[in-house]
């Protein structure tokens, strides 16, 4: 049953954000207070580079979770994805009546109203595409708002309250809040849609691959009609979930048919110069320091979006060409003793393979050093534990960190990083176990050698190990 005070009042001045260091929570309120409201914050582990963000802001946070920290009673009390029903302060909220929303709410009501949102979705690929779209749409002038799931090298934020039409949003699958368990991309209500990819993740929340696509499904389903979804092809569980949109749908791709696809690569380090086929004929010759096919398809979905937007195809080469990218995704953290340390998101299998496909070209006659952390709700679970080996078979190194809390699941569940460095092995490619993170730095102090690419993935901080290798090296 709904609660009647999950609502935004018309009239809003005071708001508090509960769990506000989370890197969207967090993000939410300081474009919040940039757009004229009183802000304030609460959250249980309050620590750099969150709290210092928070306060050169000006926006108050209490240190834990308390019924006092809603005193005065706030206009509205935003409530975050990891927030629990039993705590304290959401207990507090319900019980005096106060309006409360959720993040996504939160960012439609107050920033999508009478704009045009683009919602980038899919299981892989998203913040990337959506942090390039933002990009481009910046470049050319119209000065966007947008929201990403991670930092904008170019502009060193994930957010931006911006004076334009366009908002881009990078829209998740993950559940909305405890009062909500639907996915948040369905909060939005989007112009344009990119949908990248659709596999089985999140497996804490989705009993299975099919309720992962029926999330997607209404997604594409509840479209309005003048909505345009870009979807990318050749994927069947894509054109499954596309099949009931009823708004126009585009596809882009390497299918022979596709409107939008890509045509001739060539890979010059450190730039990936290809060309951009539209109803087959020539748009646009373009260049990116971004790695790997994948990487192709993302940005091919953002000039099928920026296109429509009448951005030139002038204006969309001069934004994939000074796209820095996003930290975290094929990010190189330093070079030591001729050693390079690269960060990458990867800890899907498909994201993994690719990560790694994409980075040889650029590294020819290097050693691959992958160092994995599974971390994940997903990856901590044996659901891809048979997966796993042939993601890895582009490494000539793979080192494999015993999954943190990996005890919190259950036995029959529990995904086993031993058997996943026996079965690599069975490939053929040396793999090592390591109970920690410090063994594995005390290794890889030791067995790196010049040229060597040592490729880090994890969701993770991963215990700060680029940092200490750096170091280390």
């Amino acid at each position: 049953m709904e609660n009647p005070n999950n609502r935004i009042p018309d009239s809003v001045k005071t708001i508090h954000l509960v769990a506000v260091c989370g890197t969207g929570m967090g993000a939410l309120a300081g474009m919040l207070k940039k757009a004229g409201y009183t802000v304030t914050g609460s959250d249980k582990n309050v620590y750099p580079p969150m709290s210092t963000f928070l306060a050169e802001k000006g926006i108050p946070v209490f240190d834990g979770f308390s019924a006092k920290n809603l005193d005065p009673p706030p206009d509205l009390a935003v409530i975050g994805n990891a927030v629990r029903r039993e705590n304290p302060e959401a207990v507090a909220v319900m019980e005096q009546g106060l309006p409360f929303c959720s993040f996504p709410q939160a960012l439609q009501r107050f920033f999508c109203m009478d704009k045009a949102p683009l919602l980038v979705a899919g299981t892989h690929g998203k913040t990337t595409t959506s942090a390039l779209l933002a990009w481009i749409v910046a470049t050319v002038g119209l000065d966007p708002t947008f929201m990403v799931g991670g930092i904008l090298k170019n502009l060193n934020t994930n957010c931006h309250v911006g004076t334009g039409r366009h908002v881009v949003i990078e829209g998740d699958e993950y559940d909305t809040a405890f009062f909500d368990k639907g996915p948040k991309f369905l909060h939005y209500i989007p112009s344009h849609v990119i949908l990248t990819s659709v596999e089985f993740d999140h497996a804490d929340i989705y009993k299975d691959f099919e309720a992962v696509k029926g999330a997607f499904r209404r997604l594409a389903s509840g479209l309005p009609d003048s909505s345009l979804l870009i979807y990318k092809d050749g994927d069947p569980n894509v054109a499954e979930v596309v099949r009931e949109a009823k708004c126009w749908k585009t596809p882009y791709g390497d299918q022979p048919s596709s409107p939008w696809r890509l045509g001739e690569i060539r890979v010059e380090p450190p730039w990936t110069r290809f060309t951009v086929l539209r109803r087959g004929e020539v748009f646009g010759e373009f260049k990116t320091p971004l790695m790997g096919r994948h990487n192709l398809w993302n940005a091919l979905g953002a000039i099928a979006v920026a296109d429509d937007l009448r951005i030139p195809p002038e204006g969309i080469a001069q934004a994939l060409e000074t796209f820095d990218g996003v930290r975290r995704r094929q990010e190189v953290r330093g070079v030591r003793r001729g050693v390079t340390v690269m960060d990458d998101f990867a800890h899907h299998p498909t994201a993994v393979r690719e990560t790694l496909a994409a980075v040889r070209p650029y590294y020819p006659g290097a050693r691959v050093l992958a160092v994995f952390e599974p971390r994940t709700n997903t990856s901590k679970r044996n659901v891809f534990q048979g997966v796993y080996p042939e993601a890895f078979s582009q490494a000539d190194l793979v080192c494999v960190r015993e999954a943190p809390g990996v005890e919190k699941i259950a036995p029959e569940e529990r995904f086993d990083a031993r058997k996943l460095v026996e079965d690599i092995r069975a490939l053929g490619r040396e793999a090592l176990y390591f109970p920690d993170t410090d063994r594995i730095v005390e290794f890889l102090k030791k067995e790196a050698r010049e040229g060597d690419l040592v490729l880090i993935m994890s969701n993770g901080g991963f215990d700060n190990i680029h940092a200490r290798l750096l170091e280390g090296l």
